[in-house]
């Protein structure tokens, strides 16, 4: 997968590239990340790449003409590309969002700053509009490099053990279940015996139980979304029936 980052700061962007999964990706030759100086779609001598907004306001907007240029490059480098504009306008980025774009012969992540981009951008040049939150941030520089971390831990190898990626929270609409690692036992408690005992069938039980009752317990917007089968419905169950126990 290609993946070009139009900012006005690469050096964030080439951060992420020499880090954790996404070195990981970009060494395996899964994942081809580039990023591009939106400065070098200026024509003037002081690379000049924002104007004041129209109809007045604070703030200064990014000007369509380099980004026309920079945006332009990137599609001749890669023209399947899907262009996406990092912006609290945009659909919420999850795993399954994350999961279809790994899909993707490549990307091209559109940063803005200030106020944003000129709408006729992303009126004609853009494909989809990502946010991470409802949250302010100086620029989609840091989006972009979340975006980047969630698709490249899905490429192909990337994560080593090929059951990671669909036992990570969310992956089938759930959030993921307590981890355990040695000691057994500290002065912070115990881990459960059930994780001890080697039946993996009962680890299994245990671990479902689990990440149905967390998202129960804290995600009801995700938990309404399920639909529970037999077995669910009774795990759940169990999880309530260990929650009253304990507040009692």
């Amino acid at each position: 997968m290609k993946i070009d980052v139009v900012t006005l700061f690469p050096e964030l962007v080439d951060a992420v590239g020499q880090h954790g999964m996404v070195r990981q990706a970009i060494a395996l030759g899964e994942l081809e990340l580039t990023s591009r100086q939106l400065r070098d779609g200026a024509t003037d001598k002081r690379r000049t790449v924002d104007d004041r907004s129209y109809g007045g306001g604070p703030g200064m907007v990014l000007r369509p003409e380099p980004m026309r240029a920079v945006l332009d490059q990137a599609k001749a480098a890669q023209p399947m590309g899907k262009v996406i504009y990092l912006s609290p306008q945009g659909e919420r980025l999850t795993d399954a969002m994350a999961r279809r774009l790994a899909q993707e012969p490549g990307l091209i992540l559109v940063c803005g700053r200030y106020e944003g981009v000129d709408q006729r951008v992303i009126e004609t040049a853009v494909d989809l509009e990502v946010s991470i939150g409802d949250v302010v941030l100086s620029g989609g520089e840091l989006p972009a490099m979340v975006l980047i971390d969630a698709v490249a831990r899905l490429l192909p190898g990337v994560l080593g053990h090929g059951a990671s990626a669909a036992q990570d929270s969310f992956a089938a609409g759930l959030l993921d279940h307590p981890h355990y690692t040695r000691p057994a036992e500290d002065a912070w408690g115990a881990v459960p015996e059930v994780l001890l005992g080697g039946d993996h069938r009962a680890i299994a039980r245990w671990r479902m139980k689990q990440a149905l009752g967390q998202t129960w317990l804290r995600r009801p917007d995700l938990f309404q979304a399920l639909t529970l089968d037999d077995e669910q419905q009774g795990l759940l169950a169990e999880f309530v029936a260990d929650q009253s126990g304990n507040n009692t």
